[in-house]
């Protein structure tokens, strides 16, 4: 029974390939991508790694049948990280596999042949404990890039590939953000009143060498930031070293992305608001006079 790792263009796989060697059961990395992404994630706990090939014109979704048909020979514990490429892989491996797949975990260990996996509920305020005697797939934060490269061989397999091609890229105007390998984050909510003032949160968040990340409604009911800084349960999962938080109420939907920080600062003209019993520490007063301050103090 080995572990799969899925990589599907991106090195950002370092906390999957922490869980995969963990289990203890050969860890095997799955790549499409260009040859030089195969050769990096071949790190220390990564046993070989198999390379689908570079997609060229062709969308990375295209491999899925390939990647089905590799996991489908040595049934086991398949893993990905959250990005859309990643999940339609994962879900191909899943269907081949007859397997469940598990969203939100915390923590996989081995006890003997079973993979005991442990999810957060409910917003992440209580924890279920799973346990799997046979094949599954765990769609986890993939965490920071692997750095170095490594020795591990590496297997050239020409991919049977669906007939799906790029078309055309249209580059976002804003940066992709990595806020899964962020030591800092400053979110921002509806607390800010327009987008133009965006540039106070970019400020702060500049002083504190931080990514920007947000609420859901700031992404998908405005607009005034891409999906891919929404911090949620089914958004971004960040556990930075310190994330701080501007205008958030705090709602359980965003506290399930963020429970991982290891301190928690709130801004917030509520002092009854939901987010003051989730920080550590917590200014209470306007954020267009606390913030600047904030930033101006940082710099």
């Amino acid at each position: 029974m080995s572990t799969y790792i899925l990589v599907a263009g991106s090195p950002a796989v370092a906390d999957l390939v922490t869980t995969a060697a963990g289990l203890g059961r050969g860890v095997v990395a799955v790549v499409v991508g260009p040859e030089d992404l195969a050769k990096a994630v071949g790190v220390d706990g990564v046993d070989s790694v198999v390379w689908l090939g570079d997609p060229g014109d062709k969308a990375i979704e295209a491999f899925a049948p390939a990647v089905a048909s590799l996991v489908a020979t040595d049934p086991g514990v398949v893993v990905s990280g959250r990005k859309p490429q990643e999940r339609v892989l994962l879900g191909a491996a899943a269907a081949a596999l007859g397997c469940p797949v598990v969203s939100g975990s915390t923590q996989v260990v081995a006890e003997g042949a079973s993979t005991v996996v442990t999810v957060g509920v409910y917003g992440g305020i209580a924890l279920a404990t799973l346990s799997f005697d046979s094949a599954v797939a765990l769609v986890m934060d993939g965490g920071a890039a692997v750095t170095g490269g490594g020795s591990a061989p590496i297997q050239t397999v020409t991919a049977d590939t669906y007939a799906i091609s790029v078309v055309s890229v249209v580059p976002n105007a804003v940066a992709a953000a990595d806020l899964g390998g962020a030591t800092r984050v400053v979110g921002v909510g509806r607390g800010l009143k327009s987008p133009d003032d965006l540039g106070v949160i970019e400020a702060l968040a500049a002083a504190m060498k931080a990514e920007v990340g947000c609420s859901r409604p700031v992404a998908e009911g405005l607009d005034w930031l891409p999906k891919d800084r929404y911090i949620g349960i089914s958004g971004q999962h960040v556990a930075p070293a310190l994330y701080l938080m501007v205008g958030i109420s705090g709602q359980i939907q965003h506290m399930g992305g963020c429970r991982g920080a290891g301190v928690i600062v709130s801004v917030n003209s509520d002092k009854d608001a939901p987010v003051v019993k989730e920080s550590d520490y917590v200014l209470t007063g306007d954020l267009y006079a606390l913030v600047p301050a904030i930033t101006v103090a940082l710099s």
